[in-house]
């Protein structure tokens, strides 16, 4: 066996196909957006602006029942909120039910909760008899869905239920129920209620939860122990009816009429739930690719957000979902938060809240994204979490039962992608295209009673996504034809040694740099990608030994009509191609950067080629070097510092010779590209060792005797690769340092985008892949298609 130098990035660039990109992009429209185009843009994004100043909840039939019964201190004949009791007697559907009006019959079940709720009302105050009696026939027409395990059955159904069924009998309601539904309701009660006992604390918060289902056989004491500082038991206006009807608590009180203050006759099941609300927008917009229209807007709900955390706020701490995207967002926005607040969820811990009892399938897909944002060597909370969630969405995925109507299949979708993309192979342009295709405005949440909030899903989010994507996907066409043209001017497609694929180049830039102003980094990116894949090739194999010499001279001199010359038509191709593209690259940047950045750019290649000839001449000498000598070349070789570094110079800030030079410029480079190796060594191992060639993984194994396994090694190699991205986020995430945010944004994206890469294969033989640059291209969304779906 002998060395070779391991295949770059540059890599991705290379394919069996040698197809043109201009084959792959036939027939698309590539004007700009038009004048009309540009003001209905504008006018969404302004709607969407306006969705920040308020959390829109819908009303919750059930719960404003609850609070409607509750009775007025002085006098127990005498409602407390009769304002509530007029919403019961304005709000009744024409078939006699109560609940969210919605054209998904498997929440039936809800109906027939909401609708019984009412019912109750209505006979505590002894009024509404007419509305009665069309509710009872809904309920006796529907009874069956009751047990229907098809239906999708709100939180506590099955104790709830049967608890106010019990209630009516107390009330002396004659509803119209046969004995055997009733039986069969009070069998599933009490099952529940047995296994519900003899459970752990999880256990203890659920039957507080249904409080009002247990009634006066509930231990209200217990109960109270779950009081939040605004009064309610678990911001759940039923809950706290119940409560307060029982033990006349003043926190209960004060938060049940600060409800009806805010909501005017009628409550949602859910309050507060103004952070978790805007959170969810903003990730919403993120997942849309549209975030950067919002930035002020964004940085104010994070900023706010960020003072709750820090004064312990209940909203988010004692909520799943809250604290784990709270966690996430404000991490990856450089906000200090520590991990140990997800304490509380790890593996042995969470059974013991409510969700946690529950199950909460979208709390645990929240808690694992969090889980993957780890800066720290001994976050090992987060390591936990990440491994019991992924376990836990890969079963729930894997289990039919659980997917049953279309709200369910967008949180699937949701719970698929993290999975497949987790955050360290993430691509911007990805994301948005599948969040635009499995989008569901007509979200409707289900907690004890269905729920809606317009700040979740607003189908203004997908009109400016589709506007937005279809306009960048005109821009990155006539990005990828100004491409084609550099090829042919440079002669690259005349090197009989090189396998050209433009089109992973560009979409390696145009899906990771989404802005439509960041023009010259994409072009600087897939130059210098194609560029890479030139000498990739070049050096291993493509020239002779003369050749490669005479092309370092030639870089080092910077001098195409110098006194060095050309020793074949290769060299001269490829100098000149380089020579051209770095000084276009150099003139782009003095007005981007002030000064000129020639040096630090050709110091880059320079650096590259010498190790190049380096790797080159181990591999014609059959030279085994050691794991660490290998590595400080492999990282160069990798060949990502061409491209990362003229990138920077066009992404907004200025970067002197200073921060260039810096000891933090050179830790991200070399994480980013150690990283890169390893995950790039990992893929190509069976390849190359059947070309008789030596990476990290077979040097592994070389220096471990013989008695270190092909597994063992991986899953060494695995490990450093872990350590290496959780420094380089670190790193990234850090604030007040030396290289600016969106600098160091770049080292993360062009890290994603290689793990990415080759998370299957060796980088450049995915047909899947190659499917998917093809449809990020060819492929414009259809808003009414969207929307029709």
């Amino acid at each position: 066996m002998y060395l070779s130098r391991p295949t770059g990035v540059a890599r991705f660039a290379a394919s069996s196909s040698s197809s043109s990109s201009a084959s792959l992009f036939p027939g698309v429209d590539v004007d700009t957006t038009t004048k009309t185009g540009a003001l209905h843009f504008e006018e969404t994004k302004e709607r969407i602006k306006k969705l920040f100043d308020k959390v829109e909840l819908s009303v919750s039939a059930y719960d404003t029942a609850w609070v409607a019964m509750v009775p007025s201190p002085n006098s127990l004949n005498q409602p407390l909120f009769p304002e509530c009791i007029n919403w019961v007697l304005d709000s009744q559907h024409a078939d006699g039910s109560w609940g969210l009006l919605h054209n998904d019959q498997l929440l039936m079940k809800a109906n027939l909760l909401s609708t019984l709720a009412c019912v109750l009302t209505l006979k505590r105050w002894n009024i509404g008899h007419d509305h009665m009696s069309k509710a009872l026939d809904f309920i006796k027409s529907n009874i069956a869905s009751a047990t229907d395990e098809n239906q999708r059955s709100p939180v506590g159904f099955d104790i709830i239920f049967p608890g106010m069924i019990e209630y009516a009998k107390d009330l002396n309601l004659n509803l119209p129920l046969a004995p055997t539904n009733v039986d069969a309701l009070v069998r599933k009660k009490e099952l529940e209620l047995r296994s519900c006992r003899s459970n752990s604390e999880g256990g203890k918060a659920y039957l507080a939860y249904v409080s009002e289902g247990i009634g006066k056989l509930q231990d209200w004491d217990m109960v109270m122990q779950y009081q939040r500082k605004n009064g309610s038991l678990f911001n759940s206006p039923s809950t706290t009816a119940a409560a307060f009807m029982h033990r006349n608590d003043d926190g209960c009180f004060d938060y049940l009429r600060s409800l009806l203050q805010k909501f005017d006759g009628s409550v949602p099941t859910i309050y507060p739930l103004d952070i978790y609300a805007r959170l969810h927008m903003v990730d919403s917009l993120q997942k849309f690719g549209i975030a950067r229209h919002f930035k002020e807007e964004i940085r104010s709900v994070l900023d706010e957000t960020y003072r709750c955390w820090m004064q312990g706020e209940e909203n988010i701490f004692l909520d799943a979902s809250t604290c784990a995207m709270a966690f996430r967002m404000l991490r990856v926005e450089g906000y200090d938060v520590s991990s140990d607040q997800l304490t509380q969820f790890s593996e042995d811990i969470f059974p013991n809240c409510l969700g946690g009892y529950l199950k909460d399938f979208g709390a645990s897909l929240e808690l694992y994204k969090a889980s993957q944002i780890i800066t720290h060597p001994d976050e090992s909370v987060l390591e936990n979490i990440n491994s019991w969630t992924s376990r836990f969405l890969k079963h729930g995925l894997s289990s039919d039962s659980v997917w049953s109507d279309r709200t369910d299949s967008v949180v699937k979708q949701e719970a698929v992608n993290a999975l497949e993309f987790p955050y360290n192979a993430t691509l911007e342009r990805l994301i948005s295209k599948r969040a635009m295709e499995s989008y569901s405005g007509d979200i409707v949440r289900i907690s004890k009673s269905p729920y809606a909030c317009l700040n979740f899903g607003h189908q203004d989010f997908l009109e400016l996504a589709v506007e937005d994507f279809n306009t960048l996907q005109r821009i990155h066409l006539k990005e990828l034809e100004e491409l084609q043209r550099w090829v042919v001017e440079n002669k690259l497609d005349e090197l009989k040694f090189f396998r050209l694929h433009l089109g992973y180049c560009y979409f390696a830039a145009a899906a990771t740099l989404t802005d439509p102003e960041l023009h010259d980094a994409r072009i600087a990116w897939a130059q210098n990608g194609v560029l890479t894949t030139v000498v990739d090739d070049f050096y291993d194999g493509g020239g002779s030994e003369e050749e490669l010499d005479n092309l370092i001279e030639l870089v080092e001199k910077w001098d195409p009509d110098g006194e060095v010359g050309y020793c074949s038509k290769d060299v001269e191709i490829v100098f000149l191609a380089l020579h051209s593209t770095v000084c276009e690259i150099g003139r782009r940047a003095l007005v981007w950067q002030g000064r000129s950045v020639m040096r630090n750019v050709i110091d880059g290649w320079l650096a590259l080629l010498k190790v190049m000839r380096k790797e080159a001449e181990w591999s014609t000498n059959k030279v085994v070097p050691s794991m660490g000598e290998y590595m400080e070349q492999a990282h160069v070789s990798f060949a990502l510092g061409p491209i990362i570094l003229p990138m920077l110079f066009f992404v907004g800030p200025k970067l002197s010779e200073e921060m260039i030079g810096s000891c933090e410029y050179q830790k991200l480079y070399k994480l980013m590209s150690t990283a890169g190796r390893l995950k790039n060594d990992i893929r190509s191992y069976d390849r190359e060792c059947k070309e008789g060639k030596l990476n990290i993984l077979s040097l592994w194994m070389i220096d471990g005797g013989g008695n270190v396994t092909k597994e063992e090694a991986i899953e060494a190699i695995k490990g450093d690769f872990e350590r290496a991205i959780r420094e380089l986020l670190g790193l990234v995430l850090q604030e007040n340092t030396t290289i600016p945010r969106a600098c160091k944004d770049l080292f993360w994206k062009l890290m994603s985008i290689v793990n990415l890469f080759y998370m299957e294969d060796d980088g450049y033989t995915s047909n899947r892949l190659m499917n998917t640059v093809k449809a990020m291209f060819e492929q414009p969304m259809d808003l009414d298609a969207l929307l029709n779906k």
